[in-house]
């Protein structure tokens, strides 16, 4: 028999989205994907040619636990190059993509009962590491005129003996928010002790405002991060975690036990995607921002309220309860009548719920037939 907090967790909805619309297509139906955030932009060549590179001269074999040192480096150098802030490459464990990195972390970090204070909504998967690594999520349900982000102000109510750490994300998945430094700088004077874990692997897509991390304001932090959406390589699973020195001893035996290391080829392809060339982030960001602009404006005509207009990441999280309250049967009813792949906002909490996830990782003409779509759905409605 399996473990009970394994047959609680609950599941991850958009995946469920996304695996009943590959079904449709199968059977031959036409699907816009606008449900997961996978951007639609290739890796860029000279990402490719350095994995090409790595396999051709033979350095397929296991690396450090930590990671390359040259791609470490790189990672530090870029946090100085971008924010100032001084990390030393043996602060920096690589990891297989960002979840692996939260996996470390919390087995790390939480002994049973511990608990992680986050926003509600979130990100889906967040509170089943916590739960997994036998923590308890601390949610504070947040306010939609703030964006759905956590409020420094908060947090004093829900500091107690049993919090072991403060989980922020900027820019947000699902909202698309951007905390501003202001608020980073108060949300890290508030922890005190306690310290910050900060998802920070939509930096760099931000159309409004400064992108920023939480190494700016404070040292007592953990860092998220990872290659997947800035550089488009999702798929090549590459991510990693900046922690204070006391601590990376003991993420690096986890590491060792559980990954032993990251797959060689693709750090080899990080370097690159860090110290090559940089224009096409500029070009996704600009098309990004493109489709962020008219999605909104569309959304807002169908019906759908939008309070706080997302200023990074890709997504909208929009009020949908005009149209109904159950975000995931609106979800999979939208799906089968008009083709429109979307996930549904219980994914992110209870406090998403009656909202809808929009994703404009997908090209403006999908963007567009998708909202002709719906539109003639909620008309006939």
């Amino acid at each position: 028999m399996l473990s009970q907090k394994t047959a609680n967790i609950p599941p991850f909805y958009v995946m469920e989205v996304l695996e009943r619309a590959q079904k449709l297509e199968e059977q031959g139906k036409s699907i816009i994907h606008l449900e997961i955030g996978e951007p639609d932009f290739p890796t860029a060549l000279h990402i490719c040619e350095a994995a090409k590179i790595a396999i051709c001269r033979g350095d397929i074999k296991y690396t450090h636990s930590q990671g390359l040192i040259e791609l470490r480096q790189a990672i530090a150098k870029n946090y100085f190059k971008k924010f100032g802030v001084d990390v030393s490459p043996d602060q920096i464990i690589v990891t297989s993509g960002t979840s692996p990195a939260m996996l470390l972390l919390f087995i790390a970090l939480i002994d049973q009962g511990d608990e992680v204070i986050m926003s509600n909504p979130h990100y889906a998967c967040y509170p089943n590491f916590v739960v997994a690594a036998g923590g308890v999520p601390d949610f504070i349900y947040t306010k939609e005129e703030n964006g759905f982000m956590l409020q420094p102000e908060e947090l004093a109510a829900h500091i107690n003996l049993r919090t072991k750490a403060i989980l922020i994300n900027s820019p947000s998945n699902p909202t698309g928010q951007v905390l501003p430094g202001k608020a980073l700088k108060r949300l890290a004077e508030q922890a005190a002790d306690v310290p910050i874990i900060s998802d920070e692997v939509y930096q760099g897509l931000v159309y409004e405002g400064e992108d920023h991390t939480i190494l700016e304001y404070t040292d007592n932090a953990f860092v998220l991060n990872g290659f997947s959406k800035l550089y488009a390589m999702t798929g090549w699973r590459l991510g990693y975690l900046i922690a204070p020195r006391e601590h990376v001893r003991t993420l690096q035996k986890v590491q060792q036990n559980l990954f032993i290391s990251t797959n060689s080829i693709v750090q080899y392809a990080g370097i690159a995607a860090l110290e090559g060339p940089q224009e096409q982030i500029k070009e996704m960001v600009d098309t990004y921002n493109k489709r962020r602009l008219y999605l909104i404006k569309r959304l807002r005509d169908i019906g759908f309220g939008i309070v706080a207009e997302p200023k990074g990441a890709y997504y909208v999280l929009a009020d949908a309860r005009k149209f109904g309250t159950d975000s995931l049967k609106m979800s999979r009813d939208i799906l089968e009548e008009t083709g429109v792949a979307i996930a549904p906002g219980i994914d992110f909490g209870q406090g998403a719920e009656g909202y809808l996830r929009f994703s404009y990782a997908s090209s403006i003409g999908d963007i567009r037939e998708a909202m002709y779509r719906l539109q003639k759905y909620f008309e006939k409605s």
